[in-house]
Parts: structure tokens; C-alpha cells; sequence
């Protein structure tokens, strides 16, 4: 079997700047990160980390579609079950829920979908 990366780390605001706003501490995902993340879904055959997911997102193919790039489809793909990306990608408690059920959550380094799914809700609004 591969070695499976590490998950590819959030940015984070300098501490020096943070104190000065009420702006967010994590800066979010560039284009690239996502993508590198994408990339270490295993593209599950039965993708355990959709039964984790209270509005049902099909996390599978969204990721696929991250993976090759296709941004347009895989924010469309979340869409179909989930207009507030960037809020769920923020909020929801991913780690307790699809994050939690990833076959790669047994070597502690399950896929970052919270992190996927804003990256994609943000780049959703840099559309309009």
C-alpha cells in the first residue's frame, strides 16, 4: 500500500495581526492545498465518510471532481445537497461526523473534507 501523506496543514493568521481585527484566525485553502488534499482521497468504492454526513453530500464525487480540477462541478456536486458550503465548512463538526468515518481516520490523517468543502463554498462566491 502507498504511504499516505499528511494532511495538508490549514494557514493560520499571524497572532499579531488577529489581535488587531475580529477577521478569521484560519485564512483558508489556496487553489493548490485543495487540490493536494483532494488528492489523498482514496476515491472509496463505499465511501463510508457520506454516511457521516447529516445533509448527504456526496463526498466521493466531489472530491473527484476537486482532484481533476473541476471546481465549477465539484461545488455544484455539494450544492445539490448543501447551499452554505462556506458556513458548513466553518461550523459543522466534520471531525465528529465525515471526517470520523474516512477509512483513513484508523492512521489519524483522515481527508480534511470540512477544509474542502469551504475552500470550494468560498470560491463559490468569488464567482459572482
Amino acid at each position: 500500500m502507498a504511504k499516505i501523506k499528511e494532511r495538508t496543514p490549514m494557514p493560520t493568521r499571524e497572532a499579531g495581526d488577529r489581535k488587531k481585527d475580529f477577521g478569521e484566525v484560519a485564512s483558508g485553502y489556496t487553489k493548490e492545498m485543495a487540490v493536494q488534499e483532494a488528492n489523498r482521497c482514496l476515491q472509496c468504492k463505499n465511501p463510508t465518510c457520506e454516511i457521516g454526513c447529516p445533509v448527504g453530500i456526496s463526498i466521493r464525487d466531489f472530491i473527484k471532481n476537486l482532484q481533476t480540477e473541476d471546481l465549477d462541478e465539484a461545488l455544484a456536486t455539494i450544492e445539490r445537497s448543501n447551499t452554505l458550503a462556506s458556513v458548513c465548512g466553518r461550523v459543522c463538526p466534520q471531525e465528529k461526523q465525515c471526517e470520523s468515518k474516512c477509512v483513513l481516520d484508523k492512521t489519524g490523517r483522515p481527508i480534511a473534507i470540512g477544509r474542502l468543502e469551504r475552500f470550494l463554498g468560498d470560491y463559490g462566491k468569488t464567482k459572482d
